[in-house]
């Protein structure tokens, strides 16, 4: 007997029913592969390339749905049809929305099995229609700031007050929520634009070299100081200075930014004569600066100083309604770039990018995006994103036991299944009678 080239993966916790389709199946000449419950289907999945899916959805620990949704996002071109014998309109219209092709109730004829098989073939080969850019969003952009939800409205709100005055203001919010975008914001949707704004990034530049760096220096002030050189505060001198990860600042840095804010000058290292600045303070971090009061880790005085303005980015999961903006921005940034068009996104990749909680903030987002427009053609799919993005399940841990234990309890539940009819259960274990009392007797 020769085989077809396609292989089914065929999962139902009842044996008769495994056992049955198994025969229809050879009889076409598939290759088949069984599994009696999620978990082991799981396995076969990700060891073997299947071609279709037959599941029942009624199943002890994990059930079928859950992985219907699990192969419809790692696995998305992978046809799945379901043979139920608890039929609902409310589970085929569930199962329909996961992709599924065909939905079968128990019982069922041969011929019905392969026409839904059949079906489920061609519907699998055909080339993909959804490729189409979902509905887009009323775009809202405030300088780099993208946004319609209502807590990117209350930000821009704020800027809107402060950005034509020189205020201190402080920014803080998760890492990658957009903290210099908003700094930016403030500087350039100002009167101020035309004036120098500096960003520097405190947690970058090293404790020794960050005051230096800060207030410049004098020649011979320290080794490797041979000329005299202005720091990022003269730079920035009648616009606006952006501190960064303000919380990594040393305690001598503190004690010279508190300064700054209390005389408007700065002192050179090295130097004792004072130079009068005008500079607009920003400072941003994503540190808990009230812990680290609290540890005598950051001055009490200079933090009060620094929150005269405060502004609360929210990460990204707490405004998801902003994601596809997001998206649009990326897609067209990056497409232009890589492949000099727009690319699009399948509405099944942006609802999965609209489920998951972004730890990583818009920067995360971003990194995803630039990712899968270099990996995609001209449309993004779900399998052009990272699979801990996808549908995950939650299978049970299996007891690490001795094969002769786990032989043993396949064996009961096969017995159990046919009602202990021991030639059935021979035949379906391909084995003789014997060989089950003999395995069933072993301790």
């Amino acid at each position: 007997m020769q085989l077809r080239k396609e292989n089914i993966l065929i999962v139902d916790d009842d044996v008769n029913i495994l056992e049955l389709l198994h025969r229809h199946l050879q009889s076409w000449h598939y290759h088949v592969f069984k599994a009696i419950s999620v978990k082991e289907a799981v396995s076969i999945l990700r060891d073997t390339q299947i071609d279709l899916l037959i599941t029942d959805l009624k199943m002890p620990e994990v059930d079928g749905f859950e992985l219907i949704k699990f192969v419809s996002e790692h696995y998305p071109k992978l046809p799945k049809l379901v043979v139920t014998g608890y039929p609902s309109i409310q589970d085929s219209l569930a199962a329909i929305k996961s992709g599924v092709v065909e939905y079968l109730t128990k019982p069922f004829t041969k011929d019905e099995l392969k026409a839904a098989i059949d079906k489920s073939m061609v519907t699998s080969q055909k080339t993909p229609t959804k490729e189409d850019r979902p509905k887009e969003a009323n775009t809202k952009a405030y300088g780099d700031i993208i946004g319609n939800s209502e807590k990117i409205n209350d930000v821009i709100q704020v800027i809107e007050r402060i950005k034509d005055n020189k205020a201190t203001i402080f920014i803080k919010g998760e890492s990658g929520t957009g903290k210099e975008l908003v700094a930016r914001a403030i500087h350039y949707q100002g009167k101020f634009s035309r004036a120098p704004f500096v960003a520097v990034n405190c947690g970058a530049i090293p404790e020794n070299l960050l005051e230096a760096e800060l207030f410049g220096y004098l020649k011979g002030a320290f080794t490797g100081a041979e000329t005299n050189r202005e720091g990022f505060f003269q730079a920035a001198d009648g616009g606006t200075i952006f501190l960064d990860e303000i919380g990594n600042a040393s305690l001598p840095v503190q004690s010279r930014l508190l300064r700054v804010l209390q005389e408007k000058e700065v002192v050179r290292v090295g130097s004792t004569k004072a130079e009068k600045i005008d500079v607009r303070i920003i400072a941003a971090t994503n540190s808990d600066l009230k812990e680290m009061i609290k540890k005598q880790n950051f001055r009490e005085d200079l933090f009060y100083r620094l929150t005269v303005v405060e502004i609360e980015i929210a990460p990204l999961r707490e405004r998801k309604e902003d994601i596809q903006l997001l998206v649009d921005k990326f897609l067209f940034k990056y497409g232009v770039e890589y492949k000099d068009r727009f690319v699009k996104i399948t509405p099944e990749a942006l609802e999965i990018l609209e489920r998951y909680d972004w730890p990583g903030n818009v920067r995360e987002l971003e990194n995803i995006i630039q990712r899968a427009v270099i990996m995609c053609d001209k449309v993004i799919e779900v399998q052009h994103l990272p699979e801990h993005l996808k549908y995950n399940l939650n299978l049970p841990s299996d007891e690490l036991v001795p094969l002769r234990v786990m032989e043993k309890k396949y064996i009961q539940k096969v017995l159990k299944a046919t009602d202990n009819n021991k030639s059935k259960a021979a035949e379906i274990l391909q084995i003789d009678r014997k060989t089950i009392r003999q395995k069933l007797a072993d301790q």
